[in-house]
């Protein structure tokens, strides 16, 4: 299972929660909303509850990349997306930067947790195979 709770069981064709519709975009057959199992939610609503955390994103790894769900003032709108994708080319340089370093090897060395902290802000991301995690809190 991935930090971020949406993992290849949940999106693999053999979940019975998921049926792919013809153009290839999984359909959830349970009422959380698509990719979202129920561990997911629940880590979600923990984030949003906790006292220190802004905001939280849920990015699409697509191009361009898109939030499929945020909470927080700071990620609305047009901030929002200036925040998504740059979250996005962090990890994509991050990504790109383990590549060069192993010299085009990178069998299983993927950018697993990035942790970036300011004077004011941490900005925490986790990627996953088909998703990215945002989470933006003051550190105490």
């Amino acid at each position: 299972m991935s930090v971020i709770g949406v993992s290849s069981q949940v999106t693999s064709a053999g979940n019975p929660a998921f049926n792919s519709q013809p153009n290839g975009v999984p359909s959830s057959t349970s009422s959380a909303p698509i990719g979202m199992t129920p561990e997911l939610e629940q880590t979600l609503a923990l984030l949003s509850s906790h006292r220190s955390v802004l905001g939280y994103m849920l990015l699409s790894r697509g191009h361009p990349v898109s939030i499929i769900r945020h909470s927080g003032g700071v990620f609305d709108g047009e901030h929002g997306k200036k925040y998504a994708g740059v979250v996005a080319r962090i990890v994509e340089t991050v990504q790109a930067g383990l590549e060069e370093i192993n010299g085009g090897e990178n069998e299983g060395d993927d950018v697993k947790f990035l942790r970036i902290r300011t004077k004011r802000h941490e900005l925490m991301i986790s990627p996953d195979g088909r998703y990215l995690l945002a989470v933006l809190h003051e550190p105490s």
